[in-house]
């Protein structure tokens, strides 16, 4: 059975409770907040391995609680909304959501991409590149492959999870060249939207955080028709 804890924010109460059935059917712990004030509150106090998160919220909405997470902790955030829209989703993608729902949608979907990060956070954590180093270190550039911390020039740079297993992905892979399509399937697992753009939008976020000049990355480069590649020398 499940053991990790699972943090619902959500206003509607039957949608809670639903999630939450379905969720402790699978032998989850679940706490739940009606709003965006509890929901930070039960983030402090409960302490989540993943937070599912609606979009429009009282008092704090879903945006402004995925920031502050995002400044905390890479734990993974699956994003529920009733609007449709692409834009909605890539901005809640890009924000440091891990993945995105709209609503309504089906439960036992929504439990088996739960499943999904979770299971994809484990990999991760247990070093499933077979790579012994416990961090990797590129100029003034620090992976901590082990606590999911990323450091630039000693200072800490809060990184979403999805964002740190794309930077993971390709530094422990470096001068090799990946499609968004060979990132998307590796990092996210399944490919429900089949929407390879989301890869493009965390690729732009990793820069805005780690190059002086997202726009000339010396990090992450492009290579134009083909891919994503990692660059810089290990220290």
């Amino acid at each position: 059975m499940a053991e990790e804890k699972i943090l619902i924010i959500d206003d509607e109460k039957e949608i809670r409770e639903l999630i939450r059935d379905y969720l402790e059917i699978e032998g989850y712990k679940v706490s739940m907040a009606e709003d965006g004030e509890i929901g930070l509150e039960k983030f402090n106090t409960f302490g989540p391995d993943l937070i599912v998160l609606d979009l429009m919220l009282p008092k704090i909405d879903g945006m402004e609680i995925c920031k502050i997470v995002r400044g905390k902790s890479n734990l993974p955030i699956l994003m529920l909304s009733a609007k449709k829209s692409d834009v909605d989703k890539v901005l809640g993608l890009g924000l440091g959501a891990d993945d995105y729902m709209t609503k309504p949608f089906s439960p036992k979907e929504l439990v088996a991409r739960i499943k999904a990060q979770l299971r994809r956070v484990k990999q991760f954590s247990n070093s499933d590149y077979n790579n012994t180093n416990k961090s990797l270190k590129f100029k003034n550039l620090k992976i901590d492959l082990e606590g999911y911390n990323v450091y630039l020039n000693d200072q800490k740079i809060p990184f979403s999870a999805k964002e740190f297993e794309i930077l993971k992905f390709l530094a422990l892979n470096p001068e090799r060249v990946y499609s968004r399509e060979q990132i998307f399937n590796k990092i996210w697992g399944f490919n429900e939207y089949g929407d390879i753009n989301t890869v493009t939008v965390h690729i732009r976020k990793i820069r805005e955080k780690l190059e002086v000049d997202s726009k000339n990355p010396t990090y992450i480069e492009t290579v134009w028709g083909v891919g994503y590649k990692f660059v810089g020398d290990k220290v």
